[in-house]
């Protein structure tokens, strides 16, 4: 008799390990979707950041100057060719460009401020920004310019 229970134990208790361990709760952590989805994210911003550095469409003219090295981004007014002033990205009267800017200037009147001007925006527009910002105080004034090509 003891013969008997242990075998209908043993084979019970077996048959139901099996059962148990097939349809049991998995302990392991399955990283491919997670990797999937990483490297759709990678691809997406990969293809979007330089659409978003696309700024006010400027046709700047060119000069043999060479580029400058700056470590941090600066603040940039541009005219466009219609005589209309932005500030970074944002259209502004000529008015308000100057109190704007100290608004946004984080270190000042020494912050680098770079004036990009159609090449064929009126001249005095470019230079009545210019007076007017510098005139506030600003030092730190530049033209933005592209380099001649073939030089």
């Amino acid at each position: 008799m003891a013969m008997s229970m242990r075998q209908a134990g043993g084979k019970g208790s077996r048959g139901h390990g099996r059962r148990g361990r097939k349809h049991g709760l998995m302990s392991e952590i399955n990283v491919t979707p997670f990797v999937d989805v990483m490297l759709v994210l990678l691809i997406i911003f990969m293809v979007a950041a330089p659409l978003l550095t696309v700024g006010v469409p400027i046709d700047l003219p060119e000069t043999q100057a060479k580029a400058l090295n700056s470590e941090t981004q600066p603040i940039t007014v541009s005219i466009n060719d219609k005589g209309q002033v932005f500030l970074q990205e944002t259209e502004v009267p000529v008015d308000e460009v100057v109190p704007k800017l100290q608004a946004i200037a984080k270190t000042g009147y020494d912050e680098r401020i770079y004036v990009r001007g159609d090449k064929t925006a009126d001249y005095g527009t470019v230079m009545r920004v210019m007076a007017r910002i510098s005139s506030a105080g600003f030092r730190n004034l530049g033209l933005v310019t592209l380099q001649e090509e073939g030089k």
